[in-house]
């Protein structure tokens, strides 16, 4: 059983996690802990804890030790719902982020507070977004929201994450002030876009129709120059009232030009449109994943 996970396991996949944790532990120990920052989720919460028992403890509970504490019930749970080599990726990365939050020094790097929530921001919402694109998550608020994106398929996880990190926000306004709390907010709405975006553009492309005389050239031309499928579809001009042969071809985007350019050079009157394809999977794009 052993061997059979350890062969099933993407390890391109770790090294993105591990750089993606890496990113997510510089915005927590360089940005929002020193300045004390509720971002939301489980660190966030775990820098309200810290500073609430720095009167107890000498420097508060540590953020890395809050981290594994509070995700142990989250695991039980996600083990039984997502599988458990799901949980092998979720896992490691839990702890690589609680690695990096233990390794790396505590200390504040840029002094303009604004201009350091949006460095964090960017950061953190780049360091999620590797992790997402893995098919795993941090654990803590983002293994919660990744339970209820099982449930509510139509939203994304970051903009699930969004909403349960900004409830956490808003707690944090009894320990940090209401001044602190805005600056989280933006943190929030950063790391929710740049994360998305990173998602989004990672299955992101282009859907090309092409209606022309000359459909078989054009499509030979896209297979040997492009190396993309194209598949013809039977269609009828209602005003000519003529049999004609569309071509429905997916492509990347930066493929579009050469495209267009393949269409005008064999058809300069074919008829082309060019939409957005916001999530590609199949060969030559994003491969299904199926960690359960």
């Amino acid at each position: 059983m052993v061997k059979s996970i350890v062969e099933r396991i993407n390890f391109k996949d770790l090294l993105i996690i591990i750089a993606g944790t890496f990113l997510m532990a510089l915005a927590i120990n360089l940005v929002f802990d020193p300045i004390g920052l509720d971002t939301g989720g489980v660190t966030g919460l775990a820098i309200v804890i810290k500073y609430a028992t720095a009167g107890l403890i000498t420097g508060g509970v540590p953020v890395w030790l809050s981290n594994i504490f509070f995700n142990v019930p989250l695991f039980i749970v996600a083990i039984k719902n997502k599988g458990f080599r799901y949980m092998i990726k979720t896992g490691f990365s839990t702890l690589m982020l609680t690695l990096w939050l233990y390794l790396i020094p505590i200390t504040s790097v840029i002094e303009e507070k604004l201009l350091a929530v949006v460095f964090g921001g960017v950061l953190s919402g780049i360091g999620i977004g590797l992790v997402f694109s893995t098919m795993a998550t941090t654990g803590g608020s983002d293994l919660f929201s990744a339970l209820l994106h099982d449930k509510w398929r139509h939203l994304s996880i970051p903009r699930i994450l969004s909403v349960t990190d900004g409830i956490i926000v808003f707690l944090g306004i009894f320990i940090f002030g209401l001044e602190n709390v805005i600056y989280s907010i933006i943190v929030v709405y950063l790391v929710a876009k740049i994360s998305d975006g990173i998602l989004d553009g990672l299955k992101f492309a282009k859907m090309v129709y092409i209606i022309s005389d000359k459909a078989e050239d054009i499509s030979a031309e896209i297979l040997i120059a492009i190396d993309r499928g194209v598949t013809g579809i039977k269609v009828k001009g209602m005003y000519s009232g003529e049999d004609k042969k569309m071509l429905f071809c997916v492509v990347g985007k930066k493929q579009v030009v050469e495209l267009t350019d393949i269409v005008t050079r064999l058809d300069k009157r074919a008829f082309m449109v060019v939409a957005d394809a916001r999530e590609v999977m199949g060969e030559g794009f994003a491969e299904v994943k199926n960690d359960n």
